[in-house]
This record gives structure tokens, C-alpha cells and sequence, in this order.
């Protein structure tokens, strides 16, 4: 039995083009985003605030980007992804301003939490990512989409130290102010995005509806073991995100060294998002998922045993920079690769909402239990437990296509 009966597609945009505005676009989101634990000590201590308080906007923030993330995914994959992105650029900068003005912890959540994580739901991977799916051919589709993951992590290399001479050099406020003019560029690179086939604001026809693909896809077991798998990517990747700056001047090491950390982090994940991508053409993503997370808890174990000092920091960051957003492009390709690409965005932004549950959790505990006990440890233990949890859920994750009965077609899907 046929698994996917087929409509016409339009002519698609030129492979270049798609990657180079979509690169460019997460380039400028994540980079900006990745550098937020570098205004954790500068906020909290001009405003008076404990790292609670941070945290918890920042937890909020995560939490925002899950919800709105799987709503920008539903429009993009009706109304198309530039639309989106545009919106998501303005949400972004009005969210710096609003971060950088503002003077209680409720409003910096609302402005640093859920406006921020508004935009980044509209600025990011699961609404460039249905763009790939829909323009990249099959053949090519996990190689570009660790291409543009790639592209988010060279970001984060740009942007971090480019971020910490803002604040030392401009104030924190000051650099807040900038940063929401940059992200403005998103609004002419989504231009570049404008996919045939998504003219005129009328909807695309569908071979499913958005009720159908979601009863099919949280009933699928599969579907539920990536879920489970990207909420520990989430958990592991922002707590020491946000966290690991602070945790670096508890122990004695100066704010450079925490710049470079993160920095080393976005550099050498361009390696381990590229080569994610590149290896899901020709093995198993499951096993590709599993090792990630596997590997990611021996890390972390071997970074707490050793004596810490700035080379352990740059050699953790270097290791952990390969695994460190490499699930991305195997996580989406094997959701298109089962469902197909006609509800990707939508799709990815459930998948992703888990991640940015374990987001929230993750910067969340790491502020509590820090002001609770002083120290970050519990969390790090956390964090391995987690990883091992993940690398086994991974491993039964099927890949082959779903094999659909004839059903009716929904006209306004």
C-alpha cells in the first residue's frame, strides 16, 4: 500500500536561497539568544533581584517559546513561513526594549519571558525548518537542515562575544537597545522565504487536517520517544546556558572565560550540527540521537571530576559544542522522514514544545536550587541521569514512513 498519496507541488525556491536567508535568520536569533546568561549577574545586580528571579523569566521565556511555537508552526505551514518571521522579528526587538527597560521581576518576565520566547517561536528552527522540508529535496534534507542548525550555532559563536563587549563597553541596557535593532534584519531575510504555492493568504489544500496529523502523530509511539528525548535536550542545553557563567565566578574564574566558553560551544557545534546532519543521510538517526545523549552524560560527569580550571572549561565547552544542538537536524528529519512534510512546522513545534518544557525546568532549578542550597550541583547530577534516560528512549524510535488508510481530505487543513 502507497503510504503518502502525493498532490501537485509548486515550483520550489532554489536550494541556495533557502539556505542562505534561512541560515542567516537563525543565525541572528540564536546568537542573540544563546548570549542571555551573560546579563544574569549585570540585571540582578543593578536591579536588586536574586537569581531567581532571573531564572525564572528566562524559565518563562522557554515555556513561551514551546506554546507560541506550535501555533507559529500551524501558520507557517498554512500561511507560509515569511509571514511568521516577520512577526517574530518585531516581537523580538519590541522584547529587548521591553527587557532592557523595565524595572520589576513580573515585567521582566513579561518582556524578557513570554514576549521573547513569542518571538523566538517565529524566528527559529521548527518555522525555517518546514521551509527546508518543503523546498530541500528528500535525498538532501538532513544535510541542509544541519546546515541551517549549523548556521545557528556559528551565531552563537558571532554573537556571544560580540554580546559581552556590548555590556562592557555600553552598559547592559544600552546593549539590550542595540541587540533589538539587529534582529530587525530578520524581517528583509524573510522576504527570501516566500514560498510559491502560499500567495494571496489563501490556505494549502491538504492531504490531512491539523486534527488528523496530530491524532496520528501523539498516537504513534515513535513520535512519543522523540518527544521524551528533546525535553532532556532541552534541560541540558539551557541550564548550562544560562547558568554555566555564574557557575564559572562562584568557582573563581573571570567573566572572560565564561564568553569564551559559550563561544567555544557555538564554534564547535557548526562541526557537530554539520556533521549530524551530513551522517543522518547514511545512518540511523536513532542511533545517531542515542550516542548524542549518551555522550553528553559522560561529558558532563568527567567535566565535575576533574580539577576545574580555564582549560577544563575550554576543553568541556569544545566536547560538549559538538553535541550540543546536534539533535536538531536528526530529530526533524526523522519527523518528516514518518509524517511527511505538508504539517512539518506544526509537528516539529509539538516536538519542540517538549524541549522547552525541559528548557523551563532547566533554567528554572538551576536558579532555585542554587539559591536553595547554594551550589549548582543537584542539577549537573540531574542533567546525567537525563542524558541516559534520553539515549535509551532514542534507541526503539522506528523510521520508517507511516502507511496511511484512504482517508477524506480535509479542504482548509
Amino acid at each position: 500500500m502507497s503510504s503518502t498519496p502525493t498532490l501537485p507541488s509548486p515550483p520550489r525556491l532554489s536550494a541556495l536561497q533557502v539556505l542562505a536567508c534561512g541560515a542567516l535568520i537563525v543565525t541572528l536569533s540564536m546568537g542573540v539568544r544563546h548570549g542571555f546568561g551573560l546579563w544574569l549577574q549585570p540585571i540582578t545586580q543593578a536591579q536588586g533581584w536574586t537569581r531567581e528571579n532571573f531564572a525564572f523569566a528566562l524559565a518563562i521565556q522557554n515555556l513561551s517559546w514551546g506554546v507560541f511555537g506550535i501555533f507559529a508552526g500551524m501558520v507557517a505551514d498554512r500561511f507560509g513561513a515569511s509571514r511568521v518571521l516577520v512577526g517574530g522579528a518585531v516581537l523580538y526587538g519590541l522584547g529587548l526594549a521591553g527587557m532592557a527597560l523595565t524595572t520589576t521581576p513580573l515585567s521582566f518576565a513579561l518582556t524578557a519571558g513570554v514576549l521573547i520566547g513569542a518571538a523566538q517561536a517565529g524566528t527559529t528552527y521548527a518555522v525555517v525548518y518546514g521551509v527546508i522540508g518543503r523546498q530541500i529535496p528528500a535525498e538532501k534534507r538532513s544535510w541542509a537542515m544541519g546546515v541551517a542548525a549549523a548556521a545557528g550555532s556559528f551565531g552563537q559563536f558571532l554573537m556571544v562575544p560580540v554580546e559581552g563587549w556590548l555590556i562592557s563597553d555600553f552598559g547592559w541596557q544600552q546593549a539590550l537597545l542595540i541587540l533589538g535593532v539587529v534582529v530587525l534584519l530578520i524581517v528583509p531575510l524573510a522576504m527570501g522565504l516566500r514560498e510559491p504555492g502560499f500567495g494571496g493568504g489563501a490556505p494549502v489544500q491538504r492531504e490531512q487536517t491539523i486534527g488528523q496529523a496530530l491524532r496520528e502523530a501523539f498516537r504513534y509511539r515513535s513520535f512519543q520517544l522523540l518527544m521524551a528525548g528533546y525535553f532532556v535536550c532541552g534541560f541540558q542545553v539551557v541550564f548550562i546556558g544560562v547558568h554555566m557563567p555564574s557557575y564559572l565566578k562562584d568557582n573563581g574564574l573571570s567573566p572572560q572565560v565564561a564568553s569564551y566558553a559559550l563561544a567555544l560551544i557555538g564554534l564547535f557545534n557548526v562541526i557537530g550540527t554539520y556533521a549530524a546532519g551530513a551522517l543522518g543521510q547514511r545512518l540511523a538517526k536513532r542511533h545517531i540521537l542515542a550516542f548524542i545523549y549518551f555522550a553528553r552524560a559522560a561529558v558532563i560527569t568527567v567535566f565535575l571530576l576533574v580539577p576545574l580550571s580555564p582549560m577544563s572549561v575550554y576543553v568541556f565547552s569544545a566536547v560538549m559544542g559538538v553535541l550540543w544542538l546536534s539533535t536538531v537536524p536528526p530529530t526533524n528529519a526523522v519527523v518528516a522522514q514518518i509524517f511527511g512534510v505538508a504539517h512539518m512546522s506544526m509537528l516539529g513545534g509539538f516536538i519542540f514544545f517538549s524541549h522547552q518544557i525541559g528548557s523551563f525546568l532547566g533554567v528554572w532549578l538551576g536558579g532555585v536550587l542554587y539559591d536553595q542550597t547554594g551550589s549548582y550541583n543537584i542539577v549537573w547530577y540531574l542533567s546525567i541521569a537525563l542524558g541516559i534516560f534520553a539515549g535509551l528512549v532514542n534507541l526503539p524510535v522506528r523510521e520508517s514512513p507511516i502507511v496511511r488508510a484512504p482517508q477524506r481530505v480535509g479542504a482548509a487543513a
